[in-house]
């Protein structure tokens, strides 16, 4: 049986616990950059093979200097502030947004290693509530999407903000819900917990509803296709993100995406068992050490190809259809499955 302790480390190491928890924050922010750049590269390929796009095909092999192209683009592009935009806003918005990335990422963890049977979550920090302070992090981004729609003086700006509340104040709901209705069952708010406790037993297996519920409603809470109408193009030219360019609109640009990573890894640990793996692996001196990760990070991508697949797949909503799926559908749907979870959670525990 594999004993699981973040902090069951060697004497010998403890006084240096500190830094190597700081070594590993600053690896994955890392990561997390390089990860958001195989991101857009993941979509503007999957674009480019749907829809036959030139650039993202046959720019360098695989399109992979597309991704070159588009930084120095974002580099080089002159940084325009609007004569009568407010000042403190506009610039430090971006910055706001990926505050917002960065306090999420502490408590997701990326993986886990096996020493001689004693699994090691790669997590900056393992909090007993970290499944809601994850949810807390992430709703902050709606501050920064306000703070670049205010401080850009645009009415169409504007417009999108408000269009990015109602949808995320309606679906931050039935995702909070989704998200208890997995914590009753598990009984456990840790996230490195809810994952170990899945095994073989998959909890979107055990809850299908309420896998689907967190799902739509995930992609409805990062912005993305059919639920981009903060942005919008038809209607409100770019949404919150019209008076930006250069850098500043790239920090946004890359915070929507970097959101999307670790929203796949939300999916994978409280969905798709995380990085559980089968015994005679984690056991093993050598699979132990890498298998765990990548699995989860298997699970993740291919959350992620789902998510970007669906852009190409589904026509944008109207934002009166976006309010009545939250509230007239996602949110029964979520308690019924609240309910079942309660159940389960019962039943198991008998």
């Amino acid at each position: 049986m594999v004993e699981s302790s973040i902090i069951a480390i060697p004497e010998s190491l403890v006084p240096f616990f500190p830094f190597l928890r700081g070594i590993l924050g600053l690896a994955l922010i890392g990561a997390i950059f390089v990860g958001a750049m195989g991101a857009v590269w993941i979509e503007r390929k999957l674009a480019g093979d749907i829809q036959r796009r030139y650039g993202p095909i046959r720019v360098g092999k695989f399109g992979l200097l597309q991704l070159v192209a588009d930084a120095i683009k974002l580099f080089t592009k002159e940084d325009i502030i609007p004569r009568n935009a407010d000042k403190l806003l506009f610039k430090n918005a971006p910055i706001f947004m990926m505050s917002s990335v960065f306090l999420m990422l502490v408590a997701i963890p990326v993986g886990a290693v096996f020493i001689d049977g004693v699994e090691y979550p790669l997590a900056v920090t393992e909090m007993d509530i970290s499944v809601l302070y994850i949810e807390a992090m992430s709703a902050i981004s709606i501050f920064g999407i306000f703070m670049m729609a205010y401080g850009s003086n645009n009415k169409y700006s504007l417009l999108g903000a408000f269009r990015n509340f109602a949808r995320m104040v309606g679906y931050e709901v039935p995702l909070g819900i989704s998200m208890i209705a997995v914590v009753v069952m598990t009984g456990s708010l840790n996230i490195v917990e809810i994952s170990q406790a899945q095994g073989l037993h998959w909890n979107i297996f055990l809850q299908p509803l309420g896998a689907i519920v967190f799902f739509i409603a995930l992609m409805a809470d990062m912005g993305r296709l059919p639920f981009d109408q903060n942005e919008s193009e038809e209607e409100l030219v770019a949404g919150w993100v019209t008076e930006y360019s250069g850098m500043r609109f790239g920090l946004g640009f890359f915070a929507e995406y970097i959101h999307m990573i670790l929203g796949s890894f939300l999916v994978a640990l409280l969905f798709l068992g995380g990085w559980n793996v089968p015994t005679f692996i984690s056991d093993h001196a050598v699979l132990g050490l890498i298998a765990p990760t990548g699995f989860l990070l298997l699970k993740t991508a291919l959350v992620l190809c789902t998510i970007v697949m669906l852009r190409w797949a589904v026509p944008r909503y109207r934002i009166d259809q976006v309010v009545d799926l939250s509230w007239k559908r996602l949110l029964p749907l979520s308690l019924i499955n609240l309910v079942w979870a309660v159940g389960l959670g019962l039943y198991l525990g008998a």
